[in-house]
Formats: C-alpha cells, structure tokens, sequence
C-alpha cells in the first residue's frame, strides 16, 4: 500500500492535512467523503519527498501519562486523542496525533492508527495491540510506561558517564592536530641547526608536520569524504552489522553497549510477554526495538528454534552472543513459569552491571588522556640549551615557540650550570 497526502476539512471547517496508506488515491478519497468530510485533494507523497519526523521520548512519555489519565477518568478514547491533539503545542506531533483521531474515527484499531504514522516505538504499538487483544489498554499503557521510565534513566546515566571521556579524546585530537600543523614545524628550524643525527620517531614527526602544513587541507577533505561514505555504508544492513560487531569487542565500552543492548531486550520481552503477547510475535518485536544488530539477529535466529518446541533459554545460548548468567536466569524463569518477571531481573542485572563497568573505564579513560596532555609526547631534548637574540632559554623551548619566537640557535649548555634557576632572563648587554 501507497502513502498519500490529504488535504481535507472537517465539519467544523477546519482545513488540515493528513498522510494515510491506501491502495490507490481515489480509494483514500471515497473513504473520507463516506466519513462526511470535503476532501480537496489527494496526493502521493513519495511525490511530495516527505517522510515521517520520530517524537522526543521524553513527550511522547508525557503524551501517554496524559492519555492514561484520561482514560482512567473514563474519558472515551477518541475524545482524549482529540483533547491531546489540541492542547499539544509541537505541529509535527500534534498533526500525528489529529490523523490518529481521525483514522480511529473512521474504523482503525488504536494500535494501527499509531503504527501508520511510522514515527513511534515499535514496542508502543504492538503494546497498544496487546492491550486491544487482551481487553485491558490501561494496564499494558502503565506497564509501557514504567518500562520506558527505567529504560530512559539508564540511558541519561550511561550518557552522562561516557560524556566526559569523550570530551576529553576530541579535546585530545584537536591538541594534537594542533601540534602536528603548528608547533612541530616550528621546531624543524632549530633540529637542522643542531647538525646531530635525530631519533628515527623526531625525523618521522617532523616530516608528518611538513606533510600536514603542505598538504593538510587536502587530507582534511580526503578524511570528510571518508566519513561520509562510511555513514552512508553503516546506513546498509551489512554495514551496520559489522560496525556493530567492532564495537562489542571493544576492550573499554563493549561489554558495556553488550549488557545495555541485552538489558533493553530482555526489559521489552517481558513487558510484551505480560501484556498477554504469545513468545514467538514478542521475540519478532523486542529484536526491532534493540539498536545492535548482532543481538537483533541472534533473536531472530532464535525464533526459529523457539517455533520448533525448543526453549528460549536453549535457543540464546545456541546465538553464543548474550551473557552466560542471562541465559540461566532465563532457563530458570521458564522452569518456574515466571519468565517475564526473570526477564525483568536480567534487564536491572544488566543495568547495574553496564553502570559499574561504565564508571571505571571512563576514569581510566580520563586518567590517560589527562596524562598525555600532562607529558605531551614532542618536546625538545631538555639535556641542552638554547638561545634566542636578547633572550636566554634553557628547558622551556617550546614555550618560546610557542609564543612566536624565532632565530633560536644552540649554545653552550654551560651557560644553563651558571644560571641553574632562571629559565629566562635578559643577557647582559
């Protein structure tokens, strides 16, 4: 089925714009003038080139507490969809919340009304199902709802403890970008005067800082155009498969995305296991709610072996991707019959663990990064001295460079013995 843009008003009279799939325009068209609305025009929207803009968390987690509160009051649902509607002050999700009112108002079930609009949670809608199924929307939108206020804290914490080390190794790159374009090159002048045979690693440096002077803008553009054809390849299905693989063997933060990942699927499984789905379909929706695609495709091989009479637990542990004590925990679980409330153990288990495997790695992180920029790795040789017309230096050469000094050439190092505690003093005239 096609989408399509429909341009149509209300018996009220208000003029608004909606995007419904149809088979064809004028079947779109039919279905809304039978509703008593004047349709003014129906149109394809791949031809229009618009697509579908994803809600902040954070309001659609306000929007569904309102909306369960409404219905709890024993407000019809259609009427707190178009109470919503009114009083939501963002357009884009107002206009996802109004063509939801009106797909409900012509016939659709909730949950199809929100899966057509292609920018909420997978989980919400097949949530919103179990709960049409089951006879209870209150219950499974409260279970949706603490599921996504423990998911959402996790994700703010892990957040905040990777920020820090991340600001620090981009802090890091541009110092040392910075060194090798504009300090190094400075330093070139000086090690040629000296007429001594350089370390091998000083001659590599000094070439690399050439190098960057001359040719950097051009090694600038080669490694944006690198980056941009590595965002679009990571956008592929294979891409993002192998991306995801390199970063769960990291050394630091793969074990870390590994529990997350395992925790947000095992937290979603049991939220739509005791909304009353069956395991197979509450599998099939947990593997598309998770980010990494390695875990995503363990469930869905694991789906298979589930559909022929084996266990959950035998069917994870067969993917040899999620954690061992996972996997007992769930084979505990379905030995006792309370699987979804297991699963919610292995969910916090995972949190707790990614919290406390976050927090030291990111200090040792800090750790090394704060001692790199304490003992920067390209200073001159401190066993020599240094002089500058009008001026002596004695070990802080790179701070005179630094400062734009030049015509520095060597001298005695005697001088230094003579003058032990001054760095830099005026030379008698």
């Amino acid at each position: 089925m096609a989408e399509f843009v429909i341009k149509l008003a209300d018996e009220r009279g208000r003029v608004q714009e909606q995007t419904h799939a149809a088979a064809t325009a004028e079947e779109l068209r039919a279905r809304f003038t039978q509703a008593g609305y004047y349709v003014y025009s129906v149109k394809s929207r791949s031809a229009l080139g618009g697509g579908k803009k994803k809600v902040k968390l954070e309001n659609f987690l306000i929007f569904n507490q309102q909306f369960l509160t409404l219905i709890r009051a024993g407000l019809p649902i259609l009427g707190s969809l178009e109470l919503l509607a009114r009083r939501q002050k963002i357009p884009d999700f107002r206009a996802q919340l109004e063509d939801v009112g009106t797909r409900v108002k012509t016939g659709e079930s909730i949950s199809a009304a929100f899966e057509a609009q292609g920018g909420f949670p997978i989980v919400y809608t097949t949530t919103l199902l179990a709960g049409e199924r089951s006879g209870n929307l209150e219950e499974v939108l409260q279970r949706f709802l603490d599921f996504q206020r423990v998911s959402l804290t996790f994700r703010k914490k892990l957040k905040a403890s990777l920020i820090y080390p991340a600001l620090l190794i981009v802090m890091v790159i541009a110092l040392f970008i910075f060194l090798i374009t504009f300090v190094v090159p400075r330093f070139a002048p000086l090690y040629d005067q000296l007429g001594t045979k350089l370390p091998g690693l000083t001659v590599f440096l000094l070439d690399l800082g050439r190098y960057a002077q001359k040719d950097g803008i051009y090694a600038g553009i080669v490694a944006i155009l690198a980056g941009y054809l590595l965002f679009r390849w990571a956008k592929t299905d294979a891409g993002a498969t192998t991306i995801d693989r390199i970063r769960i063997r990291l050394p630091i933060f793969g074990n870390v995305w590994l529990k997350y990942q395992v925790g947000l699927f095992s937290r979603t499984l049991a939220t739509l296991l005791t909304g009353g789905l069956p395991l197979v379909p509450s599998l099939e929706t947990a593997a598309r709610s998770i980010d990494s695609r390695s875990i995503s495709n363990a469930v869905y091989k694991s789906v298979e072996t589930v559909r022929e009479g084996k266990g959950l637990s035998v069917s994870l542990q067969a993917t040899k991707i999620f954690p061992e004590l996972a996997i007992e925990m769930i084979e505990v679980g379905e030995s006792t019959g309370a699987l979804p409330q297991m699963l919610n153990s292995v969910a916090e288990f995972c949190a707790i663990i990614a919290t406390a495997k976050a927090k030291p790695q990111t200090q040792g992180t800090r750790l090394n990064v704060l001692n790199f920029m304490d003992d920067p790795p390209i200073l001159p040789d401190p066993a020599r001295s240094y002089s500058i017309p009008g001026r002596l230096v004695t070990r802080d050469a790179g701070s005179a460079i630094l400062h734009g000094v030049s015509g520095i050439k060597l001298v005695d190092s005697s001088m230094e013995s003579r003058r032990p505690n001054m760095a830099v003093q005026e030379e008698d005239r």
